[in-house]
């Protein structure tokens, strides 16, 4: 049996994990050997990411990493990260941070969409780029970076995974996945869309070349590879963007749609090619880098963000929000029909959530109890139909049906979501992996190690090898009425 590790770095947008796996025969080993946490800070008027925390919490992970597989007497094969997407840190020509990395989440990007569409039409970028307009994507940043003023020493704008890449390995690199959520990246040719940039006077000399996926970006620097214990150890690029890596790692079958179910939700398709036309572009849909030559066809959904927040606030008011006692109190319901829209823009980070979401429940007609369980169902059952909605637009502009969802990520445990997403889409909804991202990040070593000769190979293995849950749509006379009053209020509103 191959005993090799691998080692995964899995960065989210406030929280890491470092895992430790192996993939022998008839293996799907995954172990969690750190976890840890890095909320965005206010400093100097903006919300920032302490990347010199995040760096030293990997850094002893890998640590941690290394011990427990000299205890399985395990050799480690190579390390990878993946994380969010969007945001980027400086360096100048010494290889120094110069500024902590801004959070998509800052508003500095208020305003910047018309003055990039002022030089370059809003049809014309999509045409370029294939990429949803998302206020926080890179190109928007980057213009609120060039208009607020970019420090003369800076000489590499790297996204967060590559940056980390770059204090590991001094490479200068930008993965390819990861890249296709900036919104500069030319969508048929994979490169940098360079005339645009010039057109919009942003600083393409900053840009790092872009490499593909499982590309291997040599050993550790030597002083870091003596710090962790982990000499000689190959550094990989997986799908550093955390939802390439997500679909990477989920055992799709063939017609089926994925929901990477997280903070965010992304719900759409694996194509071999990217899908670009005007009414893609009025439906926001956007074509980001798959691993391995594939395209992601998604949406973004605002996610589990919404309830996650809300449970920060009822805590914080002293009420008990166990996860599962509170989804225990939703599924107890009755007939439910509180409502609201999960992609309004005003949910992104208003000062309240619960707020935000009351006062939507109110807009919508709403006038019962605001209890924690009623709000939490409100917020599941939107974003089901939330997801039926997308589907459906998925199957008409691929012109595809939809055979069933697979989804993945921590949302793939909320059975009842995942059973609401099946009554809601009347599609089979399969759950599993929960970690799908450090599973995708893991196969795509395993395939630049040559344990698999193909993504596809290293699918079958984890279908082979691990356990999911399948759910069945059901009630479909109550989701009907939910379907229209769903669709009344997702019509009131327009993409942004």
């Amino acid at each position: 049996m191959d005993q090799s590790l691998y080692i995964a770095v899995d960065l989210g947008a406030g929280s890491g994990r470092v895992f430790l796996s192996g993939l022998g025969a008839g293996e799907f080993f995954l172990e969690e050997v750190r976890r840890f946490s890095y909320p965005p800070v206010k400093i100097d008027g903006h919300l920032r990411w302490d990347l010199p925390q995040i760096l030293e919490e990997i850094k002893e992970g890998l640590r941690e990493a290394s011990a427990r597989a000299r205890n399985l007497s395990r050799p480690v094969q190579s390390l990878a990260i993946d994380s969010w997407g969007v945001d980027y840190g400086l360096v100048d020509a010494q290889g120094e941070l110069l500024e902590l990395p801004i959070c998509y989440r800052d508003e500095r990007t208020a305003g910047t969409m018309e003055q990039v569409f002022e030089r370059v039409p809003r049809l014309e970028v999509f045409q370029r780029t294939g990429t949803q307009f998302l206020i926080f994507n890179t190109l928007f940043q980057l213009q609120a970076h060039t208009v607020a003023g970019i420090p003369d020493s800076a000489r590499h704008l790297l996204l967060i995974p590559d940056l980390i890449n770059f204090f590991l390995t001094r490479k200068t690199v930008t993965e390819y996945t990861n890249a296709t959520t900036t919104q500069l990246i030319n969508a048929r040719t994979g490169s940098w869309d360079l005339e645009m940039i010039a057109r919009l006077g942003l600083p393409a000399g900053l840009l790092a070349p872009v490499v593909p996926t499982g590309s291997d970006l040599g050993p550790l620097k030597p002083d870091v590879a003596a710090e962790v214990d982990l000499p000689e150890t190959k550094v990989i690029a997986p799908a550093t963007h955390d939802t390439g890596s997500a679909v990477a790692g989920t055992p799709l079958e063939p017609g089926w749609a994925y929901i990477s179910s997280g903070t965010w939700s992304l719900v759409g398709v694996e194509l071999d090619k990217v899908l670009i036309n005007d009414e893609v572009a009025a439906q926001n849909f956007t074509n980001e880098g798959g691993a391995f030559g594939t395209i992601r066809f998604l949406k973004n959904v605002m996610g589990l963000w919404i309830l996650e927040s809300c449970r920060t606030e009822w805590s914080s008011q002293g009420l008990d929000v166990d996860y599962d006692t509170l989804l225990n109190q939703v599924e107890a319901l009755k007939d439910s029909k509180a409502l609201i829209f999960p992609d309004d823009q005003r949910l992104l980070n208003p000062p309240s959530m619960l707020d935000a979401v009351t006062d939507q429940l109110k807009k919508f007609g709403w006038n019962g109890s605001a209890q924690p369980a009623t709000v939490s169902r409100a917020i599941l059952d939107s974003l089901a139909l939330r997801y039926a909605s997308v589907a459906r637009s998925i199957e008409k502009l691929t012109g595809r049906k939809v055979s069933g969802l697979h989804v993945v990520g921590g949302g793939s445990r909320n059975n009842y979501l995942n059973q609401a997403t099946a009554n809601a889409t009347r599609l089979p909804v399969v759950a599993g992996p929960a970690e799908a991202t450090v599973t995708g990040n893991v196969l795509v070593q395993a395939v630049a190690a040559g344990r698999f000769d193909s993504l596809n190979a290293a699918r079958q293995h984890v279908r082979e090898n691990l356990q999911t849950t399948r759910f069945e749509p059901r009630d479909s006379v109550k989701w009907e009425s939910g379907r229209q009053r769903f669709n009344e209020i997702e019509g009131s509103y327009v993409e942004v």
